[in-house]
């Protein structure tokens, strides 16, 4: 929950307007503001005051108990000029939340906490990124990157990192400070060394029936002395459906959670039925376990089949083969990292209408690929070092592969694009040429059509269609037949790319097949460069809307035969009725 407090009427207005946007998670709160602050502080995930910085710390500060738990705090002044970051920069997100109240107030955020000012990656985002443990000094590691000091970063598994200060490197000869992203434990323990253990292990258990939790434990242990694995990094125990209610197996899971599992999460126990772990391939089965549980494998198999159960795609290796302890079998697997590709909508143009995930995954880039406008756009977002691949108009399939082969070198990249067909005109070829090499996140945005009807009333309140006008891959006959379609079926029409260079007369074509199913008087809206400086909107009847208007970043909505403008706006019914006596 996001509390939004405000004392003055110009306070609890823009209160009121920052909830709209904030969506559903935003609670604009009632009554004398202290009460309420206390009565809701214990539900607040972060909260923002309309109210002096004074009032405010001088409001919150009895209730402060711990950075890690705390809400972000966000003060915004009377005059509306700032959003500041109070406390819960990181943690709280309260850096993340001033940046968003100052993109929907049009002021400035203030940010004091010394990463996200200077705009390098905070090691503290950084292990939330890889769901890492923590082993070492980590404010005075953060320090030395602020302070401009060598470190050297050790990353032999390849995780995919966001852009780094220039310090911040592999090639660093005398460091002061080392990171390492590992989960394996080292030799010997070094002096200024910072390690983050992520989670990618899965530890694979089988036994005789009454195994002590003692035996369990200390097997599961030889994965550290005699394999090096850092029991940190175990994300997952595995073994046959028949061991689900082994105590001493389930004991010792337990306490390996209590000891090494961090954030508070629980380790648990994946179990899967013998027919199913027989059937992978494993370097040492046994024909005594398949005459007792029916597999010939469950330490070694569970831990490969939970671990690629678990893994979405990415490689899994076994990286600790069977160990036996005292009626118990241990394995090991690890879930390898790859390249990251994030698909990233970011809106029509109006910084509010860019969703904060969008934000969160420019930040999570180290390179990021798109249209040279589109860049123009969220520069401000990237954090210093971040790499630039722009390119100019029609260049969707080029940047659509070069993205991939990025990820396919292991770096985190996110690939941009704007309204209905920037994005989708890049996600279908990125999508046909990733593999399971790399990993692909989807990060929606709001669409051109999305943003078209909006501003032209309620449109798409009825079944309807998105067709693009201009897709030189489909020829011309097709595109038709999915007019004709559409226009048979009366469903409201969207059509994106409607004017192209290649194809200057289709809006044209596409208005006289709808025309033929549906009134004269059916409404035709139209919308340029939708939320932005040169916004035009405008609608007529589809006997009368002239396709000369229309542009290439023009978004073109037709009605259906129930649509109608209803004060300036567009409304299509959501449903048809045909009953007698029906007025319409």
């Amino acid at each position: 929950m996001i509390g939004l407090f405000a004392v003055t009427a110009a306070g609890r207005r823009a209160a009121a307007e920052l909830a709209g946007r904030l969506g559903p998670e935003a609670l604009v709160a009632d009554g004398p503001i202290g009460p309420a602050v206390r009565r809701l502080w214990d539900h607040l995930d972060a909260a923002v005051f309309f109210l002096a910085s004074g009032a405010t710390i001088r409001l919150v500060a009895p209730l402060l108990q711990d950075k890690h738990t705390d809400p972000g705090i966000v003060s915004v002044d009377e005059a509306q000029r700032f959003a500041i970051a109070l406390t819960g920069g990181h943690g709280g997100g309260a850096n993340a939340l001033a940046e968003q109240v100052a993109d929907v107030l049009d002021c400035t955020p203030v940010i004091t906490t010394a990463t996200d000012s200077t705009g390098t990656t905070a090691l503290d985002e950084l292990v939330d990124q890889l769901d890492a443990a923590v082993d070492g000094d980590l404010p005075s590691c953060g320090v030395a990157i602020l302070d401009g000091a060598p470190v050297r970063l050790v990353n032999p598994l390849g995780f995919p990192l966001p852009a780094l200060p220039a310090n911040v490197s592999p090639e660093v000869e005398n460091p002061e400070w080392t990171v390492v992203i590992d989960d394996r434990r080292p030799a010997e323990d070094e002096e200024r060394t910072l390690r983050l253990v992520p989670r990618t292990l899965v530890v694979g258990v089988g036994s005789a029936r009454g195994v002590s939790r003692t035996a369990v434990t200390e097997t599961i242990a030889r994965l550290d002395s005699e394999h090096g694995l850092d029991p940190r990094a175990i994300r997952a125990f595995a073994s046959v459906d028949l061991k689900a209610d082994e105590d001493g197996i389930l004991d010792a899971v337990q306490d390996l959670g209590f000891w090494h599992s961090h954030e508070g999460d629980e380790l648990s126990l994946l179990t899967y039925p013998a027919e199913v772990l027989s059937g992978v391939e494993v370097p040492n089965p046994s024909e005594v376990v398949r005459d007792e549980v029916g597999t010939p494998s469950v330490a070694e198999a569970s831990a490969l089949h939970a671990a690629a159960e678990l893994a979405y795609g990415a490689p899994v290796q076994l990286i600790a083969d069977k160990i036996k302890g005292d009626n118990v079998t241990v394995a090991a697997a690890r879930i390898s990292p790859r390249g990251r590709l994030a698909i990233v909508g970011i809106g029509p143009g109006a910084p509010d209408l860019r969703t904060p995930r969008a934000d969160a995954e420019l930040r999570r880039a180290s390179v990021v690929v798109g249209l040279d406008q589109y860049l123009d756009q969220v520069r401000h977002l990237l954090r210093p070092g971040t790499e630039e691949r722009a390119t100019g108009l029609g260049a969707e399939e080029a940047r659509a592969a070069e993205a991939v082969e990025l990820a396919q070198q292991g770096r985190a990249v996110a690939l941009i694009g704007s309204g209905d067909a920037g994005v989708y005109a890049m996600a279908s070829p990125a999508l046909e040429k990733a593999d399971v090499d790399i990993e692909v996140v989807g990060v929606p945005g709001v669409t051109a059509a999305l943003s078209a009807s909006a501003l032209l009333g309620a449109p798409l309140g009825h079944d309807h269609a998105l067709i693009s006008l201009s897709n030189l891959h489909t020829p011309w006959e097709v595109i038709e037949r999915r007019v004709r379609a559409a226009a048979e079926g009366d469903l409201v029409v969207c059509f994106y790319n409607p004017r192209s260079a290649q194809r200057h007369w289709q809006l044209g074509r596409a208005l006289e097949i709808l025309a033929e199913h549906r009134p004269a008087t059916t409404p035709v809206g139209a919308v340029r460069q939708a939320s932005r400086a040169d916004q035009k909107v405008w609608c007529a009847p589809i006997g009368e809307f002239d396709p000369a208007d229309v542009d290439m970043f023009t978004t073109v909505l037709v009605g259906s035969s129930q649509s109608a403008v209803v004060g300036h706006r567009m409304v299509t019914p959501r449903g048809y009725r045909w009953m007698a006596g029906d007025v319409r």
